[in-house]
Parts: C-alpha cells; structure tokens; sequence
C-alpha cells in the first residue's frame, strides 16, 4: 500500500500496490536500576509504577538497554480467568512509576485478535501495556461466529483463496497483500491451535471446514458458531501466563500522543481515561499499536459491541495518519430482526445479533414473507454471493414490498447437524420462542464491518512513525470493496505476526527522552463540572448519538446518492456544530475528557470520514452503491486516500485534544 506524505491535500486516489516507507529513526531507552515487588493476590486497575515519585527525569540514566522494567498484578475475570492489571502495591522498590503517566516498550491499543497475538510476540523483547476500554473479552473478535479462512484442504490452493477475495473486493484489493495473507494463513491458523484453540473436527478426525458466501471451497476452520469466543479465550489465557504483558481494562484511549521532527510524524503512546477512578493516564511508548476495532456505532443497527465506536480511526485522524477506503461499510446481510421473533426482547438490543454467514453456507435459503425465494433473482450464485449484493437484494425486497425483514430458512438441513454447527443462534433465538430446526429466521441488514481504515504497509506500518496498525482499525488492501467472509479474523492474525519484527526494530533504536511525559498538555476532567451540568451534557450527548446514526443510515447506508451524501454531510455538519456549542456554553473546555464526549467526538469524526470518502467515489464498486453512478469504471478502479489536513481547517472531533510538539 502507498504512503503518504503529511500534506494540506484532501481525498485522492492512488494506485493499489505501492510500498509504504518504514525508515525508522535510531532511539535510546530508559534504564530505572531497581527491583519492583508486586503483590500478585488483589487487583488494582489504578497502576504500576517504574519511577519513583522522588526520582526526577533528569536524574535518570539513558543507555541502550533491550526494554523498560515493569512489574504487574494479576486478576480475575468473568471467564474464570487471570487478566493482568496493573497494580501500585510496589514495597522497597525505588524506581517507580506514578498512576498517571506510565512507560512501556509497547503499547497496544485494544484486546481484540490483533491486539493480544501482536501483545504475545512483542512481549518477547520488551514491557507490554494492552490497553482495553471495557473487559478484556468486551471486543468485535469476541462476537465473530463464523471463523477463520485458510487453505488446509488438499483440494484448496492459494490462487482459489486469492481469487475468491479479488473477486469478493470488487477487483480493489492489493493483488501483494491478498497473496501474503492467502498464503501466510494456514500457519497462523497452526499457531492458535498450537496455544490451545479449539476448533471443530469431522467424524475422520481432520479440521472440519466450512462453506461461506464468496468462497469456491470448504476452508473455514470454526468452533461451533463461537469462534471468535474461542479464540479470544485462547488468547487471553496466554496473555494470562505471560509475565510481561500488563492488561490494562476499563481505560478508555483518548488521543495519541505524537511530535513532528522533519516532516515526520513520531508516535510515542496516548492519553487515556480510567473510567473505573476516573483519572487520566499516560502512556509513553516506544511502540505503539492500534487494534481499537471498527465504526458500527455511527449507525443505528450493528452487530459490533457498545466499544465499537471508530476510536482508532478518529485517533489516528486527527495524528495526521492517512485514511483510506471509508466507504466501504460493509452491512452483514442477516442480523436476527427483533421485529420478526415470536416473542420480542424486553428491551432494545445494545448490538444486533449476528447470525453468521456460514448458515447460508450449509445451505440456508432465504425467502420474502411470501415465502418466495429471491436471491436467484439478482445473482446466480443466490445465498452464496458475495454479502454487498445479498445485503443490496434484501435491501431492495425490504423497499419493495414495504416489509422489515425476510426469512433464512435452514429447517430442511438434519436437526442434529444444525443444532451441532449453529448452538449458540438455536439458543438465542429459542429463547425468543423460535426453533430454527423447525422454522425460518427473521433477518435484516445490519452495519457490521469496516474494510477501510488507517492506511497501512504489508507490515502494518503507517505514515506516522511507531505507530503500527492491525484488525478492522487497519486498510492493508485485503479487503478492497468488499470483505470476503472469515477473511477478518485471518487479516488480524498475519497483520498482527507481520507488524513485529519492524515494532522491535524501531523499539531497539528508541530514544524515549522521559521528559515527554510533561511536555503535552493533560486532558481536562469532565467531573470538574458540576453534577446537573456534566448531566445535561451526557444527556445531550445521547441525544445527539441517536440523531447522528439516524442520519447515516438515512443517508449513508446501503444504497446511497449524491444528493443523499451532500445532505448528510450538511446535515453532520450542523448537528455537530449544535452539540459543540451547547458543550462550550455549559462550561465544556476544548481539553476536557468524558466517555460519553470522546465517544461522540470520534463517531463525528468518523461519520465525515464515510461521508467525504463516499462522495469521492464516482461509480458504484462493492459496498459502495450510488444510484448517480450505478456501474463500475476501471478508470475508478482506485483506492480512496484521504490525506492530513491543515490543522486550521478542522472542526473539534477531528483536531487532537493536545497541541502536537518538536521532538528534539
């Protein structure tokens, strides 16, 4: 994938396949002589501690030395496992760290695949922090069902996975990342195995390997309909045993902390929020990965959990990182309809419930209320098309017949075989008074996955230095209009591996000057407000939320126009403008941090991001469809780039709460 310089530019093509720089800078480390003992029986989420309180900057010693000392504690979590926090129980240790600015090798930025399979390799040559906003579990890994894509059949070939994901991009991949990630696969596939996942295998003893839409051949490795479930398990037990990895929950990432030297951009960690004490905390990295996820929360209905709310992108945005390809939101065909359940939930779901693309896949047929089938109507392939046409052919049965769902049927499959490949979809929709072995399933479109993202190389570098990307945050080119099933968890993982040995490069060459820690302003807390007042404000906040996800799926969702697009990002611009100001009026300060604000900030940001990129586009390719430009052109056949802008030009959510520095 291209680079791009740091410029006043704004959306451009280029070219798929260019090489991304990864010059690296030489860096020196700190060195803190001293032994930490670290109470390992309670958790303290509030910190560890590499400096003592006592000890200033200038006292300390620079010298090349492989990595930070670091200490932790260990806890418990809902799955019945020990999660590393960070503890301050630190006795007769005189190198300590305060709980408001921390020092790691590697930061990583989320506790999704990407995040904890990058966390368990770095951690070989230096101190790990996984910074997570909500538990451990709480991300978009935990929620995939239907598995991981590899070629582990004889029958299967590289060429036959890369094909199907060409086509499946609406020939917008990178031909390179797609053949390194087709053929890196399988070995990371063995490697999860290796740390103890567990996947389903056939009566003959071998992996058992499913069938989904795009794909010409059985090669997804899955447990049940509960991968993700599985592997994250797998993941966290690992990160559980590794002694130098602090787990870092319930800290929200608020902004990176970047400096410029050169025309360069350098990353050296972020600011956070411990929602739990309520305090902001620094984290001062050499290395930094983002694996935060994607953006369904801009929408109304998605299938990603409440965390999914473009903090990496908008992040990464406003550090002047490169963007590319946000268009292209990807809505997964068949989210479980609540309107359609003979008994209804009691309250409104928080994320859509998924129901996996591998039913289809096992030979679920989908069907209007009139019990017609539809799907051979608008592609030949039917159910097994690739899910932008079977969103677009449900969006336009929806529409046409005035309904607010159809039917997937897999009744006719053998009841044993569909309550032993799909339990937990039998289980929810059970509890909702329907028998999938026995009836269809009430499905509707729901926006669920993000094929743009941070603009990254083939070893998840950006344009920011130190700064690496991996997971739905990321575009690496894999996915180009169109994401082929499974292939996500599969990108994560080979991202994930590729991004370090440049991440342990850059992090032996590291020169972390300790006096950065105060040189960036500290967020503002927003609990210096007075209680009805920081109340009005979330309140206005949600509201604000609610309208935000109604304008994008109104304007921005399946089938899209340009008159549509012009009016959202009016429409965007407005209500943005109303919020700010009603925030500045009641004593809202341009530093001040809350969950509820930062969380707005960053689907604002993002929302633009859609739309701008969404505009760009003039011709309909993927998930991209505009009824202005209904057919694809290959002279269109580019990536969408949106590049830094002048800082003067942007409006609050896409401006970085803390001036950007020098660097020496």
């Amino acid at each position: 994938m291209a680079t791009a310089a740091a410029s006043g530019g704004d959306v451009a093509p280029r070219e798929p396949g260019a090489g991304m720089a990864a010059a690296m800078n030489g860096f020196a480390s700190l060195q803190c002589k001293a032994t930490v003992h670290v109470d390992k029986g309670h958790m303290q989420p509030s910190g560890v501690a590499f400096f003592s309180p006592n000890n200033r900057c200038s006292q300390l010693h620079i010298s090349r030395i492989p990595h930070f000392i670091g200490a932790k504690a260990v806890s418990t979590s809902q799955q019945r496992m020990r999660h590393k926090v960070c503890s301050i129980r630190a006795s007769a240790a005189s190198c300590l760290q305060d709980d408001t600015t921390k020092y790691f090798d590697f930061v990583v930025i989320g506790s999704g695949v990407a995040g904890l399979r990058y966390a368990l390799e770095v951690s070989k040559h230096g101190s790990v922090a996984i910074i997570t906003k909500a538990e451990p579990h709480e991300s978009n890994t935990n929620y995939a069902q239907g598995g991981v894509s590899a070629v582990l059949c004889p029958s299967d070939s590289v060429e036959s996975h890369m094909q199907d994901t060409i086509v499946a991009g609406a020939y917008l991949c990178d031909e390179e990342t797609v053949r390194v990630v087709c053929t890196e696969g399988p070995e990371r596939v063995k490697e999860l195995i290796s740390m103890g996942a567990s996947f389903d295998h056939g009566e003959d003893g071998r992996l058992h390997l499913a069938r989904e839409g795009g794909h010409s051949h059985n090669r997804i490795v899955h447990s049940a309909d509960m991968t993700g479930r599985e592997i994250e398990r797998a993941l966290l037990q690992a990160v559980d045993n590794d002694d130098n990895i602090s787990l870092f929950g319930h800290h929200f990432a608020i902004d990176l902390l970047t400096c410029q030297s050169n025309g360069e951009i350098y990353c050296y960690g972020v600011d956070s929020l411990d929602t739990e004490t309520q305090k902001a905390v620094r984290f001062i990295s050499k290395v930094t990965l983002l694996a935060s996820g994607g953006v369904g929360h801009i929408y109304p209905t998605t299938t990603n959990p409440l965390v999914a709310t473009g903090d990496g992108i908008a992040m990464s945005h406003r550090a002047q990182a490169v963007i590319s390809n946000m268009e292209f939101v990807q809505f997964h065909p068949t989210a479980l309809s609540d309107e359609g359940l003979p008994i209804k939930p009691a309250t409104r779901r928080e994320n859509a419930f998924l129901i996996t693309e591998a039913v289809r896949g096992d030979g679920g047929i989908l069907y209007n209320q009139s019990m017609e089938r539809f799907m051979p109507l608008y592609d030949d392939r039917a159910e097994l098309a690739p899910r932008d046409v079977v969103a677009r052919s449900i969006d336009d049965q929806l529409k046409k017949r005035g309904e607010k769902y159809v039917l997937l049927d897999i009744s006719h499959r053998p009841r044993e075989k569909v309550l032993a490949h799909f339990p937990n979809i039998a289980a929810e929709c059970l509890r909702h008074g329907l028998d999938i072995t026995r009836q269809p399933i009430p499905v509707v479109p729901a926006a669920h996955y993000m094929c743009g993202g941070v603009r990254a190389g083939l070893q998840g570098e950006t344009n920011v230095k130190g700064l690496y990307v991996a997971g739905e945050v990321a575009c690496t080119g894999l996915h180009g209009a169109n994401r082929l099933a499974s292939n996500s968890l599969l990108e994560a993982l080979v991202f994930a591996r590729r991004a370090v040995q440049p991440s342990i490069d850059h992090m032996v060459d590291a020169d972390v000057d300790p006096s950065f820690a105060t040189k960036w302003a500290r967020p503002m807390l927003s609990a210096s407000l007075r209680g009805s007042i920081l109340s009005d404000i979330i309140e206005k906040t949600k509201q604000t939320r609610m309208e935000l996800q109604s304008i994008m799926w109104g304007y921005v969702g399946i089938v899209r126009s340009t008159n549509r697009l012009k009016h959202a990002e009016w429409k965007i611009s407005d209500l943005e403008s109303e919020w700010v100001e009603f925030l500045f009026r009641r004593g809202w300060k341009p530093t001040m941090v809350g969950v509820e604000a930062c969380e707005m900030r960053n689907l604002f940001c993002c929302a633009k991001l859609v739309v701008k990129s969404a505009l760009a586009r003039h011709e309909s390719r993927g998930l991209h469809f505009t009824e202005d430009f209904p057919y694809l052109e290959e002279s269109k056949r580019k990536p969408t780039v949106i590049f830094p802008t002048h800082i003067q030009e942007l409006t609050w959510s896409s401006k970085p709460l803390q001036k950007q520095l020098q660097c020496k």
